[in-house]
């Protein structure tokens, strides 16, 4: 944008907070009659992810907008179609590749046009994909229905993760291209099936030009951050900048200044209507959830430094392996490197913002450890001593 609009209105940066944490489904009370599926159209896109400590990253999001929800019932309301049992039942929601590898609801596969069409048109792979594998693996879909890698002829020709199979290359090919999509994962394993089979016929279509598509993902992105700026924005459905400045004019969002930010910043118009007002969420965050994707926006929105250490060196890790932020009262307040041993939750490593974060850790850790069936907690290290005392004392006494 070679002009920026002037401000329809100034936010404080409390005020930005909150409107961020409602539009995340963490102020206000969330509405469980929607359900998971309520949460995943809320959000847009719900990350993906292979490391599962206490449970797997899609199942820390709903858990942590809903409480206890049944880990069955997480992956059913995700992946169960529609109308089961039905000749026209229909996934309602696919997996594609949105900020990162996402669940996403039915509803946004016309928005993802541009990227399969950028797929489509790319030159360089870094599998080569044999020739005949691309239009069996089609063939195998048709006639046999919906498959795993290893049921299309393996995913792997060796042991090595990286050594992929031919068909696995057809397959993943035909993902980005949009002719196949995910409608499942079964064991970790992605499950395939074709696009017009599985795609509601109103939906199967690329006939959004890549400018719609564009601007049909700002509007959301901003409409589920709330507030945001470009930066923001764009690391949702991991946008280029260009991209984002190309239609925010015409997206619907309206411009704000927000106090601190020091940029410009965007904000959904139903988010400026009402004060942000309700119950905050205590819990535990998955480090993939999309109120922390973005590290620059939580430290500018909560003053609190992010980042995950799975792929650190153990020795150079300063938080832990796989270290949970705690939310509490609209703040994040501590953190929680978190693991199980038989029914105890460990919390390997607790960094606490004070004692006063003490309740609020202790209340998330009993929290988690109930939906995971664990009877116990166990802290091995807190970051300063001097809280360990308070913060095992309110343990002690929710769980007695």
């Amino acid at each position: 944008m070679t002009t920026l609009p002037r401000p329809a209105t100034e936010l404080s940066a409390d005020d930005a907070r909150r409107i961020a944490l409602r539009a995340q489904g963490f102020l206000g009370s969330p509405d469980h009659r929607a359900g998971v599926r309520g949460v995943l159209r809320h959000l847009g896109a719900v990350q993906l992810d292979t490391i599962s400590v206490l449970a797997r990253s899609h199942e820390l999001i709903p858990y942590a907008r809903l409480g206890a929800v049944g880990r069955r019932t997480v992956e059913a309301a995700y992946w169960n179609p529609v109308s089961e049992g039905a000749p026209s039942a229909r996934p309602h929601a696919f997996e594609y590749w949105s900020h990162a590898a996402c669940i996403l609801p039915v509803e946004e596969w016309p928005h993802f046009a541009f990227r399969r069409r950028a797929y489509r048109d790319r030159p360089h792979w870094a599998h080569e994909l044999p020739e005949g594998a691309y239009d069996q693996v089609i063939k195998q879909l048709r006639a046999e229905g919906p498959l795993t890698a290893t049921e299309l002829g393996g995913a792997k020709r060796t042991s090595e993760w990286w050594d992929w199979s031919g068909s696995k290359v057809a397959v993943e090919r035909a993902l980005m291209y949009g002719e196949v999509v995910c409608v499942e994962r079964r064991g970790w394993k992605r499950v395939y099936d074709l696009a017009e089979r599985a795609i509601p016929d109103a939906l199967l279509h690329d006939e959004l030009d890549d400018a719609e598509c564009l601007r049909r993902l700002v509007r959301l992105a901003g409409q589920s951050l709330g507030v945001g700026t470009r930066a923001d924005i764009a690391d949702y459905h991991r946008l280029k900048g260009d991209q984002v400045d190309a239609v925010i004019a015409d997206s619907g969002l309206v411009p704000v200044a927000v106090e601190g930010w020091g940029k410009p910043a965007w904000a959904d118009p139903a988010a400026l209507e009402t004060p942000a007002r309700g119950r905050h969420r205590t819990t535990l965050l998955s480090p993939f959830d999309s109120l922390i994707w973005e590290r620059a926006r939580t430290e500018r929105i909560f003053g609190f430094t992010h980042r995950l250490e799975a792929y650190v060196p153990k020795p150079k890790r300063v938080y832990g392996y796989f270290a949970m932020p705690v939310l509490s009262g609209g703040r994040l307040v501590g953190r929680v490197d978190p693991a199980r041993e038989g029914r105890t939750l460990v919390a390997r490593q607790v960094t606490l913002g004070g004692v006063k974060a003490a309740p609020a850790v202790a209340q998330a850790l009993v929290e988690a450890a109930n939906w995971v069936d664990c009877t116990d907690v166990r802290v091995e290290r807190v970051d300063a001593p001097e809280l360990r005392e308070p913060l095992t004392r309110e343990l002690a006494r929710l769980l007695a």
